[in-house]
């Protein structure tokens, strides 16, 4: 069962990806997962999305470093390449990437991990603050050829009223 989001959301998905449960993802953590139809050497690129709601009181820049040590805490050292805060006081929002090395497949892969924060109103509780996170994951190789994809799935994103297109 997936994780629920702490907001209802609606996205496109990219041409070609694929919904999945991609191998060592936590199913209990991941609320969407989707795969590029081409790995390259053996590694499928993926988007997973997931979110919460955090303490009042933390930042969008705490929750990307809390990130930054879960992965280094099951990867080892993660080199954090770009980080900044983009969006409006309204609807604010981080992107960072993130550069390690793990092992799938039996395999040592140089990885690199883009991920962008939106911060969001609940919808129950306009008060209270919801934070998802998108996330594409790939070799450092075929990163830069499924970023476009991924920046496409990142501007789809919007709350999903109920309202039938």
């Amino acid at each position: 069962m997936p994780a629920p989001l702490p907001v209802p959301i609606e996205f496109d998905l990219p041409e070609g990806w694929l919904p999945a449960r991609p191998d060592g993802l936590d199913p209990q953590a991941v609320a969407f997962a989707a795969v590029h139809p081409r790995p390259d050497g053996g590694f499928a690129a993926n988007i997973t999305v997931d979110g919460g709601f955090p303490a009042e009181e933390e930042t969008l820049e705490g929750l990307a470093e809390e990130s930054v040590r879960r992965l280094a805490g099951s990867a080892g050292p993660v080199e954090v390449l770009q980080r900044r805060e983009v969006g409006s006081e309204d609807a604010p929002a981080l992107i960072q990437r993130l550069a390690f090395r793990a092992v799938v497949g039996g395999v040592r892969r140089d990885l690199v991990q883009s991920q962008v924060y939106l911060a969001m109103a609940d919808v129950a509780d306009p008060r209270r603050r919801a934070v998802v996170r998108l996330a594409l994951t790939a070799t450092a190789e075929q990163h830069d050829e499924v970023l476009g994809d991924f920046q496409e799935f990142v501007s789809s994103v919007r709350p999903d009223t109920g309202a039938e297109a």
